[in-house]
C-alpha cells in the first residue's frame, strides 16, 4: 500500500513538473533600413497653425506621422503584439482592475501639449482607465474611434490636469490600434490599442521595445505602424527562458507608406 501511494505521489510530481511553465523577456529594435534618416515634414509654420495658432504653432510644427531618429535610424511609435492571449500568462502580469501597482496602474495618462498628444502611440491592457489631460491653455476634444470598445468623445477643458477619464474595464480585444483625434485642431492624431492581455509594447525614441514574461515558445507577433498599417502580420519570434535580445528588425522607407 506504502508503495502504491509513493508511486502515485511520484506521478503526480512528475505530471505537475511537465505542465510547468517558463518565461522570457524579450528586448528589440526596430530601424530603417536606409543609410539615413528622412528630413521631418512641415506641417505648420510658426503662427500658421489654422485654430489657436499662438498655442498650436508657436513655432514650426512638425509632422509626427513617421518619427525616426536620425543618429541610430530607429523608428518610434510601432506597436509590437499578440494577437490573441497565449494559453499562460505570467502571474505577475496578469492585471487586477482592484489593485493599483507601478508595474500593472489602473490608470494611465495621456496629454495635450502645444497641440500634440502625449504620447502618439499607447497600449492599454483591458482593465485600465486612461486619464486624458489638457496642458494647453486651450480647450481640445477628444474623439476614439475604437471597433469592439465603446466610442468616447468629449471635451477637455483648458489646462485640466484631472482631465477626463476614458475606462476600458471590460475585456474588449481590439484587433489593431485605433484612430484618436481632436475634432477642434484636426492635424491632431494618436492611436491607442486596447488588448485582453500584457504582450504588447509601443518601440521608444530609438526604435527600442520590450516585452516581459512571455511564455516561453513560438510566438508570432504583429508589428503595426499608423502609416502602412501591418508592416508585418507574422513576426515569428522564439521565445527562449530568460532575457533575450533580438536582431533587429528593419523596414525600407518605402513601407512605411501610407497609399
Amino acid at each position: 500500500m506504502k508503495k502504491l501511494i509513493l508511486a502515485a505521489g511520484c506521478l503526480l510530481l512528475l505530471s505537475s513538473a511537465s505542465f510547468a511553465v517558463d518565461w522570457g523577456t524579450i528586448s528589440g529594435r526596430i530601424v530603417l533600413d536606409e543609410k539615413a534618416a528622412p528630413e521631418p515634414a512641415l506641417l505648420f509654420k510658426k503662427g500658421a497653425a489654422e485654430k489657436d495658432p499662438a498655442v498650436c504653432s508657436a513655432a514650426d510644427v512638425f509632422k509626427e506621422d513617421l518619427v525616426v531618429n536620425k543618429d541610430n535610424l530607429g523608428v518610434a511609435n510601432i506597436f509590437v503584439y499578440l494577437y490573441k492571449a497565449p494559453k499562460d500568462i505570467h502571474p505577475d502580469e496578469k492585471f487586477d482592475p482592484k489593485v493599483d501597482s507601478k508595474k500593472n496602474p489602473k490608470i494611465v495618462y495621456f496629454d495635450q501639449k502645444d497641440c500634440i498628444y502625449k504620447p502618439r502611440a499607447l497600449f492599454v491592457q483591458a482593465g485600465q482607465t486612461v486619464q486624458v489631460l489638457n496642458a494647453d491653455p486651450v480647450v481640445h476634444n477628444t474623439q476614439t474611434s475604437s471597433f469592439k470598445n465603446p466610442q468616447y468623445n468629449f471635451t477637455i477643458g483648458a489646462g485640466s490636469r484631472e482631465g477626463d477619464g476614458v475606462d476600458y474595464a471590460l475585456p474588449s480585444d481590439e484587433r489593431t490600434p485605433f484612430e484618436v483625434k481632436c475634432s477642434f485642431h484636426t492635424h491632431m492624431f494618436a492611436y491607442w490599442l486596447v488588448k485582453d492581455h500584457p504582450y504588447a509594447a509601443v518601440t521608444d525614441k530609438d526604435g527600442k521595445f520590450t516585452i516581459k514574461n512571455l511564455p516561453v515558445g513560438e510566438h508570432e507577433f504583429r508589428v503595426w505602424h499608423e502609416r502602412p498599417g501591418y508592416l508585418s502580420r507574422k513576426y515569428a519570434v522564439e521565445v527562449k527562458k530568460g532575457d533575450q535580445e533580438l536582431p533587429e528588425l528593419k523596414f525600407k522607407l518605402a513601407e512605411f507608406s501610407d497609399d
